[in-house]
Order: structure tokens, then C-alpha cells, then sequence
């Protein structure tokens, strides 16, 4: 190639790109679709009465049937992966997660992230990077804002470290926040046998644990459709070339579809729990491949009415 030629090929951020304050505005926007909508529920077997059926959606108040709240934030993670973590060692964490606008069929995503910290490793191989990304519905409003810390390759070792900034996230997401991607909801029309369970909020208390009894196992085919889906382009789950010469020796399942599975299980004793509000904190704790299987229970940490509804 001559030296005049630029190379057209993005070969993605390693750490030593990275700075403090630096904003990242990502390709490409994603329109849903209620075909989208359907795959996701086939690729994971959620169940939730509003996100299946239109009827059941319409009746309770929303205008359509809502995208699920883990597509939308697949989607717009998505969005994020070339720019951030397509030379990541792992992903690591998430915090301070809110869903702030229901999203719809029809809806088209886009995102934009913020450094907001930087740590190089002990190593000098790698280092962590903090970033918030936002992610935005056609009418420039916020549907997602979410903090997330990865772990990313550097591309020369000898490259000099950043001043190590680590930001400070709260703990719990405040629940006078939340409720705004949720429609007001009618009560008396909330068909308990429709929806799968007579339990509502009332019904749980903290310290509860549910076992949610079933288990599904991950096929190949199944976590790349679900992956390329959301447009997540991470070489780590797609690239058995590269990975069969890696740490693991073979492609490791998107750890955003592992909670997915997680969620359509916790149907099992969760099934009025139809929206997620916010997520306040998760780690990737172990990887996961094709072939194993997934179970999953709940907790019940606490419980916060909404000060501003009654529904």
C-alpha cells in the first residue's frame, strides 16, 4: 500500500485513545420494528403480556405494544461496542441504568457516550475505561442512560497512562426518577390470568428469594442471531478464527443476552413485573458459552412505592 493511502478500515479504540470528557457520537441509528420485537421474544423466550400482545398493551394504557426494555438497551449498548469495547479484554459492570421513554415499533435508536474515567491496569497491557451512553429516540429524547466500565487492550504497552480518574456512582438509582417510561397504568383492566400471575407489588417483601425452577441452554446459532440483532460487532462472540487462539479457545455469549435469558426466566414467579425501571448495578462474573445453561433467581433487595403514582 503506498504511504499516501490512508487505510479505510477502523480497527477500534484501545486504551491509550481514550480521554477524559471525550464525547463519542456512534453509527449507525436503528429503527425497530415490531418484526425486531417478535425475534428478540423468540430469541429469548420472554413472556411478558405487554410486550406480547398488542391487546393486552392497548388495554392497560400503553398505545402499542412497547419494544422490551432489554432490546431497546441491547440496541444502543450495540451501538457503543465499535467505538468502545471492540478491543476489550471484558466488560465489566453497569450502573446507574435508567429507562426514561418507552420505546415503540417504529422508533429509531441512535447513541452518544461520555469518557467519563480512565485507569490504566498494574499490568501496563490494558486499562479501564468508564464511559455514560445515552441512548435517543428520533425526537432527540433520552430512552436510556446507562455507566458502564470495560477493560481495554492498549496498543503499545510503552504508551504513557492517563492520570487515573474513577468517577464516583451512586449506589441505587433514586426512585423519585423513575416511572416516565411507563403510561399510567389501569388497574381494574390488568387481566391477572392474561398476564400469567395474581401477584402484584404488594405481594413482595425484601428477603424474599424466588427460584425461578427453569433453565435454558445457550445454542450457537441462537446467542449470534440474538447478537448480530443488536448490531453488537465484538469479535470475542463471532470470530472463531481469532478466539480459538485466545484465553478461552473458543467465542464467548454476549454477556447483555445472558441477562435476557435471565429476565425471560424470572417470568417464573416475576410475571406482573413487566417493566424494568432502572438497573442499578450488574457484573459479568463468569463467561458463558454454547452449551451451557442458564437458571436464574431473584432477590427482593427492597421495596420503594413510586411517590408520584398511585397505579
Amino acid at each position: 500500500m503506498s504511504a499516501s493511502v490512508q487505510p479505510k478500515a477502523a480497527e477500534g479504540r484501545f486504551f491509550e485513545d481514550f480521554r477524559l470528557g471525550q464525547t463519542i457520537r456512534h453509527a449507525t441509528p436503528r429503527t425497530l420494528t415490531a418484526g425486531d420485537a417478535t425475534l428478540y421474544l423468540a430469541l429469548t423466550g420472554g413472556r411478558f403480556a405487554p410486550q406480547s400482545a398488542e391487546t393486552f398493551a392497548r388495554a392497560i394504557g400503553y398505545p402499542a405494544s412497547p419494544i422490551d426494555d432489554l432490546l431497546a438497551f441491547h440496541v444502543v449498548f450495540g451501538k457503543t461496542v465499535s467505538d468502545v469495547s471492540l478491543n476489550a479484554v471484558a466488560n465489566l459492570g453497569y450502573a446507574d441504568c435508567r429507562f426514561s421513554k418507552p420505546v415503540f415499533p417504529g422508533d429509531t435508536l441512535s447513541a452518544v457516550s461520555q469518557v467519563i474515567g480512565l485507569r490504566e491496569n498494574t499490568n501496563r497491557q490494558s486499562g479501564v475505561v468508564y464511559v455514560r451512553s445515552q441512548g435517543f429516540n428520533q425526537r432527540g429524547e433520552t430512552v436510556i442512560d446507562y455507566v458502564r466500565w470495560v477493560m481495554v487492550r492498549k496498543r503499545e504497552v510503552s504508551a504513557p497512562a492517563p492520570e487515573a480518574v474513577v468517577p464516583k456512582l451512586p449506589e441505587a438509582v433514586a426512585v423519585a426518577s423513575l416511572g416516565a417510561a411507563c403510561p399510567p397504568i389501569d388497574r381494574a383492566a390488568f387481566d391477572e390470568e392474561l398476564s400469567g400471575s395474581p401477584y402484584r407489588f404488594e405481594d413482595y417483601s425484601a428477603g424474599e428469594r424466588i427460584d425461578h425452577v427453569d433453565g435454558v441452554t445457550v445454542e450457537e446459532a441462537e446467542h449470534q442471531t440474538a447478537t448480530r440483532l443488536y448490531q453488537n460487532a465484538a469479535k470475542v462472540h463471532f470470530n472463531q478464527f481469532s478466539e480459538g487462539q485466545g484465553r478461552f479457545g473458543r467465542r464467548l455469549i454476549y454477556g447483555g443476552h445472558v441477562i435476557s435469558l435471565a429476565r425471560a426466566l424470572s417470568f417464573n414467579g416475576l410475571a406482573n413485573a413487566f417493566h424494568i425501571a432502572a438497573i442499578n448495578g450488574g457484573r459479568h462474573v463468569a463467561p458463558l458459552f454454547a452449551g451451557d445453561t442458564v437458571f436464574a433467581w431473584s432477590e427482593i433487595l427492597e421495596t420503594a412505592a413510586l411517590p408520584h403514582r398511585d397505579d
